[in-house]
């Protein structure tokens, strides 16, 4: 009697786990169909990490995100899936040029408080994790106010939204170098070009440290090209805006140019991108230089560039003469910092060659036709670097066939003003060694250059070399 009733125990105990197994196996398929985000696979988690080759740079040692994740170095990777759902965090703080942070989800920016919150569905067991991000694209800029991005654990900590918007925002910022040329298009234009590309126009942009109120009037149609509404000014702003997708900071790729490998997306982008992106903008009719080879009997046109108080031509009216020897239509002019941006780029877009000393006008480089050529003169001093990185290196990217003049101790007036015993004369990396300042202040503000005409004519032969050879 006894081992009857013990069976029919075990029996019941059996039946009795299969049920709830049975049970937790139901309960658990429909939890996966009715809510796929909750339940993810580690190989699903692990597909959907960025790929590495999109914070990978020039010389840089890669590292995975999982192992990011663990050394908590150079990109810190927000917590899976599983654990923090629809939340994907990517922030970096230690790239060699800019900060920024990626984040999908639940985001929301209060411009008065300088605050992004990331806000979890449920309450995270994940600890909190904060950075301070300078969304301006140089880290290098001092006067660009930090915005606190936050990884909160509970919802209940996050601020009402006011105000929700259903497209991707962009934070930048301006102050920092804004407000010359170069930087304007090398760390804000490109950047945001690059930034908004996946959104065909569809994105918000929001700026802060808007140091300078006209900046976002001069390039309002660039802006207008990359998204369909207006920038929201973020300083002071009561709102607290809320977005599905919220990229804060812009990166930069190098000085003046792409990486298309860390571009987003399946098409290959780069900087003949860039340039098209701007003639459509300014409405640029031309797309090709002149060549004689093409059009007989036309002449390539010059633009010469003389600036009025720096790094000026002493011997404009020569080269002048020797371009129109060469063949060229030539016109002389200060492109001045104020002008019109539409306007300043079609007048250089109606050239095929631009001659000018370093310094931000050889920016307009973005506006010449692909296949035209840019000649840098580059002054005495040992700046040939940097002229390379900042106008050599992004023309030859644009397509642009760069040619380089290098001015020599005879052709600078420095040997004049300061004697061939002066430290800056006879050891020029001694001025190099005192910073950015002082190199500024010698080689680029005391000095003026008078061209060796001769030498001067064989480049200009071999601007119009190319322009022969486009057919």
């Amino acid at each position: 009697m006894k081992s009857s009733v013990q069976g029919h125990l075990n029996v019941g105990l059996v039946a009795g786990v299969l049920f709830v197994l049975l049970t937790y196996l139901v309960v658990s398929q429909q939890t996966a169909i009715s809510r796929p985000n909750v339940v993810t696979t580690v190989a699903q988690w692990l597909s959907n990490t960025p790929n590495k080759q999109q914070f990978e740079g020039p010389g840089e040692t890669v590292v995975t995100a999982k192992e990011q994740q663990i050394a908590d170095k150079q990109l810190i990777e927000g917590s899976s899936e599983s654990e923090k759902p629809n939340n994907k965090v990517v922030c970096s703080t230690e790239e060699r040029l800019s900060d920024y942070c990626e984040v999908d989800g639940d985001v929301r920016i209060n411009g008065k408080a300088w605050s992004v919150d990331i806000v979890p569905s449920v309450w995270s067991s994940s600890e909190r994790r904060e950075w301070k991000i300078r969304p301006y694209s140089r880290r290098s800029a001092s006067n660009v106010d930090k915005l606190n991005v936050t990884q909160l654990q509970d919802p209940a900590a996050a601020p009402p939204c006011t105000v929700t918007h259903h497209v991707p925002g962009v934070v930048f910022a301006l102050g920092g170098y804004s407000g010359n040329a170069f930087h304007d298009h090398a760390d804000v234009l490109l950047p945001l070009f690059l930034a908004s590309l996946r959104y065909d126009r569809e994105v918000q942009f929001l700026v802060i440290n808007r140091v300078q109120p006209w900046w976002l009037g001069k390039y309002r149609l660039a802006l207008r090209r990359l998204s369909k509404y207006d920038v929201v000014n973020l300083d002071g702003d009561a709102h607290v805006r809320c977005f599905p997708h919220l990229t804060v900071g812009l990166r930069l790729h190098k000085d003046f140019g792409v990486v298309p490998e860390w571009v987003s997306g399946r098409r290959r982008v780069s900087m003949p991108d860039f340039t098209r992106f701007l003639r459509e903008a300014y409405a640029l009719p031309r797309g090709v230089p002149t060549s004689p080879a093409r059009e007989p009997g036309k002449k390539p046109r010059l633009m010469l560039i003389q600036r009025q108080r720096t790094r000026r031509f002493l011997n404009g009216e020569e080269m002048v003469r020797a371009a129109e020897a060469a063949g060229f239509e030539v016109t002389v002019t200060d492109l001045v910092i104020d002008a019109a941006v539409d306007e300043q780029a079609r007048v250089v877009n109606s050239f095929d060659v631009m001659v000018g000393i370093h310094g931000a006008g050889m920016t307009n480089e973005v506006f010449l036709p692909p296949g035209g050529v840019l000649i840098q003169v580059v002054p005495w001093g040992k700046l040939d670097l940097m002229a390379r990185i900042e106008y050599g290196e992004p023309a030859t990217d644009m397509r642009l066939k760069y040619l380089r003049y290098d001015v020599t101790l005879e052709e600078s007036s420095l040997l004049e003003l300061l004697g061939r015993d002066h430290p800056a004369i006879k050891d020029p990396d001694s001025v190099h060694r005192k910073g950015w300042a002082a190199m500024f202040d010698i080689y680029m503000t005391k000095q003026d250059v008078r061209l060796d005409i001769t030498r001067f004519a064989r480049t200009l032969a071999e601007a119009m070399d190319h322009l022969r050879s486009l057919q």
